[in-house]
């Protein structure tokens, strides 16, 4: 993976760690865009059962299938966690929602293989490319 149009052209699924349960929230309207434009948004939140039609897990090990990109819209502090994980179920990218920076769990996603994108909007870059 190269750039971010070609994650946004090859991804299928996307794991939203973080999802809220407010749809006045930024990770429910980014992932209701995004199931819109497509991707099978899997929600990750122990609080939710489910969100936007879809079953919610736990966390990303719970998952029972495969997730190209692990979408966090969680604080810094919570990022390595999520990496972590994001690592450990083979996922191919990590994306770190606008204003959201981890410079250590970015380099060892990236050490991992993962393309890691951080302090973007993926419902503005998928509309900016024009997807």
């Amino acid at each position: 993976m190269n750039s971010v149009a070609e994650l946004l052209r090859d991804a299928k699924t996307i794991a939203v760690v973080g999802m809220s349960h407010s749809r006045f929230r930024a990770s429910q309207g980014v992932s209701y865009y995004m199931q819109g434009a497509g991707y099978r948004i899997i929600p990750v939140n122990p609080a939710l059962t489910e969100a936007l039609g879809e079953k919610a897990y736990p966390d990303l090990e719970s998952i029972p299938e495969a997730v190209d990109v692990v979408c966090i819209f969680r604080q810094p502090q919570h990022v390595p966690e999520a990496v972590d994980s994001a690592i450990r179920i083979g996922a191919k990218a990590v994306w770190m929602q606008q204003g959201i920076v981890h410079e250590s769990a970015a380099a060892k996603a990236r050490a991992a293989g993962l393309f890691v994108v951080m302090d973007q909007c993926m419902m503005v870059e998928h509309q900016m490319l024009g997807l």
